[in-house]
C-alpha cells in the first residue's frame, strides 16, 4: 500500500514539473503580468503536390530528401482535416523566403497543406473544410483575416504552390485574404506598382519570379509582365491594406 501511495507521489511531482513555467535558476522570479504568448500572425497555403493524403501523411511526419518537412495541418481533397503539429509550435513548413519584414515564417505562421498534385482543381469539399478551419484559426488564434497568403508568395523563386488553379477569390468572398475591389478605379498618375508589390508583401530580389507569382494568386496565370489590370489590382490592394488598423 505503502509503496504503491509512493508511486502515485512520483508520478504527481513529475506531472507537475513538466507543466510548470520555465524559469531560469540563476534569476530571481519577480513574475510581470505583461506578457502573451507568442503567436502566428500568418497563415500559409500550400499544395502537397503529392498523390494521396496517406503519402503526404508519411512525408509530413518522417524524413524527406531535403530535410524533415511538417505542417500544422492537412485537408483532404474529401474534406477530411489532419492535424500534425500543435498550432502554438513552429511546423517546418515554409522554409526561406520572406513577406513583408517577416523573415523568419516557421516562427510566424500556421502551415496548412492542401491534398492537390498540383494540377488537378481543388474539390468544393476541401475548400469548404479549410474555410471551416480558417475561421477557427483566425478567431481563436487571432491572425487577421487578410493575412492569408501562398507559399509561392513567400518564396517566390522555389516555390508555385498551391498554383494557378488555387480559388482564391472563393476565400474573398468568406473574408480570408486580400482581393481586388473593382470600385477603387484606377491608380493616380505616378503609381508605382513595384513599391505596392512590396508594400504588400513580395520579396522583390527577383522581379520576374515575384510577378510569376503575383499572377498565380490574383490572374490565375504564370505570366511575368504586369499590365493596366494588374495596376488597378495593386492598388486596390494597398488602398486596402491602408485601411487595416
Amino acid at each position: 500500500m505503502a509503496s504503491r501511495w509512493l508511486s502515485t507521489l512520483l508520478v504527481l511531482l513529475l506531472c507537475a514539473c513538466a507543466q510548470a513555467p520555465s524559469r531560469n535558476p540563476m534569476a530571481a522570479w519577480v513574475p510581470s503580468p505583461n506578457h502573451d504568448a507568442r503567436r502566428a500572425t500568418l497563415v500559409v497555403l500550400h499544395a502537397t503536390e503529392q498523390d494521396s493524403v496517406e503519402r503526404s501523411l508519411r512525408t509530413l511526419r518522417s524524413g524527406h530528401r531535403g530535410g524533415p518537412v511538417s505542417a500544422h495541418y492537412l485537408v483532404g481533397a474529401d474534406g477530411g482535416l489532419y492535424q500534425l503539429v500543435e498550432d502554438s509550435r513552429r511546423a517546418w513548413h515554409a522554409g526561406g523566403g520572406r513577406w513583408g519584414a517577416i523573415a523568419d515564417l516557421n516562427s510566424a505562421s500556421i502551415g496548412i497543406e492542401l491534398d492537390n498534385d498540383g494540377a488537378e482543381p481543388f474539390p468544393p469539399a476541401q475548400i469548404d473544410a479549410l474555410l471551416r478551419l480558417l475561421d477557427d484559426l483566425c478567431t481563436r488564434l487571432r491572425i487577421p483575416r487578410h493575412a492569408v497568403i501562398a507559399h509561392a508568395d513567400l518564396a517566390p523563386t522555389r516555390k508555385r504552390d498551391p498554383g494557378p488553379r488555387f480559388p482564391w477569390a472563393r476565400l474573398a468572398q468568406a473574408g480570408f485574404g486580400l482581393w481586388p475591389d473593382p470600385a477603387h478605379g484606377e491608380p493616380p498618375p505616378g503609381f508605382d506598382p513595384w513599391l505596392a508589390m512590396q508594400a504588400v508583401g513580395w520579396p522583390l530580389d527577383d522581379p520576374d519570379a515575384a510577378v510569376r507569382a503575383y499572377r498565380r494568386h490574383y490572374r490565375g496565370d504564370e505570366a511575368a509582365t504586369l499590365d493596366a489590370q494588374d495596376r488597378r489590382i495593386l492598388y486596390s490592394l494597398v488602398l486596402q491594406l491602408r485601411s487595416i488598423p
